[in-house]
């Protein structure tokens, strides 16, 4: 007797090949939701900035972190700043973990009017933001030591860890989609340093994100 060989048919096969294409197209799209999100995330976090800054002084006439008034201003225990206080300027690194710094203070004062969510007590593991990467998000005045050459305006937001596929996508929404140029730039960690090119922008490397307004 003839032994029966058993296998697949090609349509079997077609029909296996065609389920782990929608599989694997399946992931990938939930992949670039994922980064689209992440990017809105940190997007928002740019644009929020700008807002605490611009709502403090329309309600106070006076720049959170560097309001001398800012115990009749807000309610809640208030942390003294180490700067010039009322000079017009956010002392202090936008990265800095000295709570006294006028640029950590930023936090506390715009959380205390009731600007932006998050705790007000200086001393908390969470008083100083992240970002969706876990990166720190930071402002600062313009002018000494800037975080990237070349940044002009009058302050600067930054947010650090964000991967270089992100930060090519975030220039392009809030600037001239060239991470050297503009009012948008990405550099390599965070120490003071010249911007990258958006050619030399690694999609897996992560890179700090810093804008000017």
């Amino acid at each position: 007797m003839k032994k029966q060989q058993s296998g697949f048919t090609l349509i079997e096969l077609a029909i296996v090949l065609v389920i782990i294409g929608l599989l694997l197209g399946g992931v990938l799209k939930g992949q670039d939701l994922i980064n689209s999100a992440k990017a809105k995330n940190m997007i928002a976090d740019f644009k929020n900035v700008q807002i605490f800054i611009y709502g403090y002084q329309d309600r106070y006439r006076a720049l959170p972190g560097d309001d001398a008034g800012v115990s009749t201003h807000v309610k809640g225990d208030k942390a003294t700043t180490g700067g010039t206080t009322g000079n017009g300027l956010i002392e202090g690194a936008w990265n800095s973990s000295t709570v006294t710094d006028e640029s950590a203070l930023f936090w506390q004062h715009v959380r205390l009017a009731g600007l932006a969510t998050g705790s007000t007590i200086t001393a908390s593991d969470d008083f100083l933001p992240r970002n969706s990467e876990g990166g720190r998000i930071g402002v600062q005045s313009v002018g000494g030591a800037t975080p990237i050459t070349g940044l002009t305006g009058t302050y600067v937001a930054c947010s650090q860890n964000i991967s270089g596929k992100l930060a090519k996508q975030i220039d392009i929404n809030l600037d001239d989609g060239e991470t050297s140029t503009g009012s948008v730039m990405a550099i390599v960690g965070s120490s003071p340093t010249g911007p990258k090119t958006s050619a030399e922008i690694l999609d897996g490397s992560p890179y700090t994100v810093c804008m000017s307004f």
